[in-house]
């Protein structure tokens, strides 16, 4: 008979760029304004990457304070998932850059592509692997360097994205806490109100391209954000539902920082407290898949994600994809 185990969080870490670039900055460089800008994301400044660093530095940084954190071994690791858009290559996959940094070697390694989502879509991932009793111990990582991607001639996507990363050490365990469940949804239909057109096999890279702007990020900001608004209370009360529970029963909030209005608008539809909803959006702005673990990290070392706290992480973006955990830390 096979056992069932519960998946809990030992280790995070983080990693973010020391550049800061504010919303000062951007007005030397688009026709924009700090007032604009903050009255319409909450984005007061964004991180970016050196030139001469990659994805996989932020991602071994991350990776090598949640392992610190959580007591853990490299070499104890059966798994590593790597959840970002932004890959230092298209092949080899990201995650086993780092599986070779941290020496790893009797870990599995692959990378997990859901935009914004792909953290949840990671963790979720590790928690199959280890309540099926596959593995034992999974490190997840969140991360992107998105300004490499972003149009910075374009005032309507440039003020949003942010590079960082976020990570998390998973472990088995037989105790009652941990992952309750989880939700996954993707509509490949809204394909296009997020993507970077050119770079991949349906449209390589070639000189019309490049002049042509098209390895950058394309966003439908209208639209992505009246799809996110729905899809995020229809998932929060989904992963509610599963363990007989209400919102208002929830400690902590952990929603995909993409826009304080977004955040502002599902904490006043569910009436719940503003300290329920952790936000660093204002400091790191859009950092796709590195948005939750950087912002549960945070929570953590501040002391207000305690043991016994009933969690819920909500993310949404590019594919279209989102999806929700919902744990007892």
């Amino acid at each position: 008979m096979i056992k069932h185990y519960n998946t809990i969080i030992t280790g995070t870490g983080a990693a973010l760029p020391d550049q800061i670039i504010t919303n000062r900055d951007l007005e030397e460089m688009v026709e924009t304004s700090n007032e604009w800008i903050v009255s319409r994301t909450g984005i007061r400044e964004r991180r970016k990457l050196e030139d001469g660093l990659s994805n996989a530095d932020l991602s071994e940084k991350a990776a090598r304070e949640a392992l610190s954190r959580a007591g853990v071994d490299p070499l104890e690791l059966d798994m590593i998932l790597v959840a970002t858009v932004s890959p230092d290559h298209h092949t080899p996959s990201t995650s086993c850059i780092l599986q070779a940094r941290l020496e790893a070697f009797k870990a599995g390694a692959m990378d997990i592509s859901a935009g914004c989502t792909g953290f949840i879509y990671a963790l979720s991932t590790a928690h199959q692997f280890i309540s099926s009793g596959t593995c034992k111990k999974v490190l997840v990582v969140g991360v992107e360097i998105l300004t490499r991607f972003t149009d910075w001639e374009d005032r309507s996507t440039c003020v949003l994205f942010g590079d960082g990363a976020g990570a998390v050490v998973v472990e088995a365990t037989e105790e009652d806490r941990g992952i309750l469940n989880f939700s996954l949804r993707s509509d490949g239909r809204g394909a296009k109100l997020l993507y970077v057109p050119a770079g991949g096999s349906a449209m390589p890279a070639s000189h019309e391209t490049v002049s042509n702007r098209m390895h950058y990020l394309i966003m439908n900001g209208n639209e992505i954000f009246k799809f996110a608004v729905k899809v995020v209370e229809d998932t929060l009360f989904e992963l509610m539902a599963e363990e007989n529970k209400k919102p208002e029963d929830l400690d902590m909030i952990i929603l995909h920082q993409a826009n304080l209005r977004i955040i502002d608008h599902i904490r006043k539809r569910l009436n719940l407290p503003p300290e329920k909803f952790p936000v660093n959006i204002d400091r790191y702005g859009n950092t796709s898949s590195a948005t939750i673990p950087v912002a549960m990290h945070e929570e953590i070392l501040a002391g207000r994600l305690k043991e016994g706290d009933l969690v819920a992480m909500v993310a949404f973006g590019a594919g279209l994809t989102w999806g929700g955990v919902l744990m007892k830390w």
